[in-house]
C-alpha cells in the first residue's frame, strides 16, 4: 500500500530513498519522537526546502510519510483508522515547519477536524538543525473557552512525554463525558447546526422543528449550533474556524452524528465531510430517513425508496467519505467501467422501476376518484402539517382505528373512511401525509400519488395545532404547499385542534382572528361545531349548486 503521500517530483533518487526508509523506524511509545528521528527529518526538509509531515500510530510505527511544500502538507485519507465516537484518530501528525514558528491556526483545525492524537511541529535552525518542538492536542473539556492545550516548546532532550499515557488519560476523560450524555448506546446523538442568514427567531424556529424531527427519528440530540451570516459559506456553509469548533464540541459532547439545519449540495457534502471524520447529513436526508422508517405499505416503500434515490443520485461521488455511510462505499475503478459508474446506472435503472411501479398507482387511483365521482359522492380531505393531530380527528370522526401517534409523519399512506352526516349526507373523508416546512422535493414528486388525491377532494379540513408555538409558521407553509399544487381554489375550513391545551381567551381570540373552529380531536363531544359547519358546506355545494332547496 503506499505510505509516501505528497508530490515528490524534483527530488532526487537519494532524497526519495532516505523518505521511503523512514517507514523502518520505530519509536518507543512513550517518546512524541525520538532525537534522531526528528534531526533527521529536520535535515532532510531543511534540504529540499519543503515540509515533512510524519503519521505515526500507538505503536510508534511511522504510518504515512507526507511531503508538502515551503508552506505546508496535506494530510492524506485516515478513514481505515477512525475509531469510535468519543475517541480519538490513533495518530499524531509530526511535521516540519521552515520558517520557525510554532503550530499555527491551521495545525490546530486538522487536530480538530481529524481527531488526531497529538499535534506537533517541529522547528530547525538556520542550518537545518532540530531546534525545538511544539506540540498540542484537544481537551476534553474546554477551560475558559480554550478548546487545546499547547505544551511548552520542547528541547530535543525532552522528547519523551509519557506520549502513550497521556493519550489514555485524554481518552478516559472523553469516555467519561460521553457517558454523562448517553442514555441508550444504540442511539445515534446528533449536534444540529443551522448556517443561516435569516432573523434568529426564524432560525431558532426551523432549529426546534429540526430538533423533533430528530427525536421523532429516534435520534438523542447532544446539542444545536446557530450560525448567522451575512453571506453563508458556498463550500463548508460555515468558516473554517467554526468547523473547528464544531467538531471539538462534538467530541466533548460524545457526538457521532452531524445534521445540518439547510440542505447540503453534492459540493458540500463532499467538502465538509473531507474535513470531518463524523457523519454528515441535512434535514433532507433526516425527513427521508423518518419516512423510510414509517413506510409499511408496498406503495409506501416504493415512494419512500424512489425519494431516496433521487437525493442520493446526484450526490454519488467517488472516494468520499459521505457516500460511504450512505451506500456502504463508492470509488475505485473496475474492468472497462468504474463502481461510481455502475452504481449511477444502476440508481437510474431502479429509478425508472420505481417511477413505473408508481405510474400504476396513479393510474389506480384516477379510476377509484373516477367511481367516487360517479357514485356523487363528496371528498373530504384532511390536511396539515405534520403531527396536528389529523388520524385522530380521522378516528374520532368515523370511530376507527387508523394508526395515530404523537410524532412526525406517523402517517405515510391515505387512508379512506365513509362519514355518515344526520342530514343523510354520505361522505368520503381522507387523512394524508402531513406537510412540513420546505418538504422536500423529492417527497413531493415521490408522493404525487397521494398528493393528487387532494385535486378531487371536495372540502379541506385544515388541521391545525394551536398549542404549538410555531402554529402560524406551520399554517404558512401548509397553505403555500396548496398554492404550489394548485389546490387553494378548494372550499377549506380551519380546524384549530388541541383547544383543551391553550387558555379559553386565546382560544376564543385565534377563534376569530384565523376564522376557524376549535376542537379537541380526541373528544368527540368537541367535534359537533365541526360537524355542523362541514354539514352546511356540504348541503350548500351539492344542493344549492343544482337549485335544489
Amino acid at each position: 500500500m503506499k505510505r509516501l503521500f505528497g508530490n515528490i517530483g524534483g527530488l532526487k533518487a537519494g532524497q526519495t530513498r532516505r523518505l521511503e526508509n523512514l517507514y523502518r523506524r520505530r519509536l518507543p511509545p512513550q517518546s512524541l519522537i525520538t532525537f534522531e528521528l526528528a534531526r533527521d527529518i529536520s535535515l532532510l526538509s531543511h534540504e529540499i526546502r519543503r515540509q515533512i509531515g510524519l503519521l505515526i500510530n500507538r505503536q510508534g510505527k511511522i504510518a504515512y510519510v507526507i511531503v508538502g511544500d515551503h508552506q505546508g502538507i496535506v494530510i492524506p485519507d485516515t478513514s481505515e483508522y477512525r475509531v469510535s465516537p468519543g475517541r480519538l484518530k490513533g495518530l499524531r501528525c509530526i511535521h516540519t515547519h521552515l520558517n520557525n514558528e510554532p503550530l499555527t491556526r491551521e495545525d490546530l483545525t486538522d487536530l480538530a477536524l481529524l481527531r488526531l492524537d497529538i499535534m506537533a511541529a517541529i522547528t530547525m535552525t538556520k542550518s537545518g538543525y532540530l531546534h525545538q518542538v511544539h506540540a498540542g492536542y484537544i481537551l476534553p473539556k474546554s477551560s475558559a473557552g480554550k478548546p487545546f492545550e499547547i505544551l511548552q516548546p520542547l528541547n530535543p532532550n525532552e522528547l519523551d512525554i509519557g506520549c502513550i499515557d497521556l493519550i489514555q488519560s485524554l481518552e478516559t476523560e472523553l469516555a467519561h463525558v460521553k457517558s454523562l450524555f448517553e442514555a441508550d448506546t444504540k442511539k445515534e446523538r446528533a449536534l444540529l447546526i443551522s448556517v443561516t442568514t435569516v432573523s434568529r427567531r426564524t432560525a431558532m424556529a426551523s432549529l426546534a422543528e429540526l430538533e423533533d424531527l430528530a427525536v421523532s427519528s429516534g435520534i438523542q440530540v447532544a446539542g444545536t449550533v446557530l450560525q448567522q451570516r451575512r453571506k453563508v459559506n458556498t463550500r463548508f456553509l460555515m468558516g473554517m474556524g467554526k468547523l473547528q469548533d464544531l467538531i471539538i464540541l462534538a467530541l466533548q459532547k460524545g457526538a457521532t452524528l452531524i445534521i445540518f439545519d439547510q440542505e447540503l449540495n453534492p459540493s458540500q457534502i463532499r467538502s465538509i465531510t473531507n474535513k470531518i471524520d463524523l457523519k454528515v447529513i441535512d434535514r433532507t436526508q433526516l425527513i427521508l430517513d423518518i419516512f423510510a422508517q414509517r413506510a409499511k405499505t408496498k406503495e409506501g416503500k416504493l415512494k419512500v425508496e424512489l425519494a431516496q434515490l433521487s437525493y442520493l443520485l446526484p450526490r454519488l461521488i467517488t472516494r468520499n467519505t459521505a457516500m460511504s455511510r450512505l451506500t456502504g462505499g463508492i470509488g475505485g475503478r473496475g474492468p472497462g467501467e468504474t463502481k461510481l459508474e455502475i452504481n449511477r446506472r444502476r440508481v437510474r435503472n431502479r429509478i425508472s422501476r420505481l417511477e413505473n411501479a408508481l405510474s400504476l398507482v396513479r393510474k389506480q387511483r384516477k379510476q377509484q376518484r373516477a367511481k367516487r365521482s360517479k357514485r356523487g359522492l363528496t371528498i373530504i380531505s384532511i390536511i396539515g402539517y405534520t403531527n396536528a393531530g389529523k388520524s385522530t380527528l380521522l378516528n374520532t370522526l368515523t370511530k376507527s382505528n387508523v394508526r395515530a401517534e404523537s410524532r412526525l409523519f406517523a402517517t405515510l399512506d391515505p387512508s379512506s373512511r365513509r362519514l355518515k352526516f344526520p342530514k343523510d349526507i354520505e361522505v368520503i373523508i381522507t387523512d394524508t401525509v402531513g406537510f412540513i416546512k420546505n418538504l422536500p422535493k423529492e417527497l413531493i414528486v415521490a408522493f404525487r400519488a397521494t398528493l393528487e388525491e387532494l385535486e378531487s377532494a371536495d372540502l379541506l379540513l385544515h388541521v391545525i395545532d394551536i398549542s404549538n408555538p410555531r402554529f402560524k409558521d406551520q399554517i404558512e407553509s401548509v397553505e403555500k404547499i396548496l398554492a404550489d399544487l394548485n389546490l387553494h381554489n378548494i372550499s377549506l375550513i380551519r380546524v384549530l385542534n388541541k383547544k383543551d391545551l391553550v387558555d379559553r381567551a386565546t382560544v376564543d381570540e385565534l377563534t376569530g382572528a384565523l376564522g376557524g373552529t376549535a376542537i379537541s380531536a380526541n373528544v368527540e363531544s368537541t367535534l359537533l361545531p365541526l360537524i355542523e359547519k362541514m354539514e352546511t358546506l356540504i348541503y350548500h355545494m351539492k344542493y344549492r349548486s343544482s337549485g335544489q332547496n
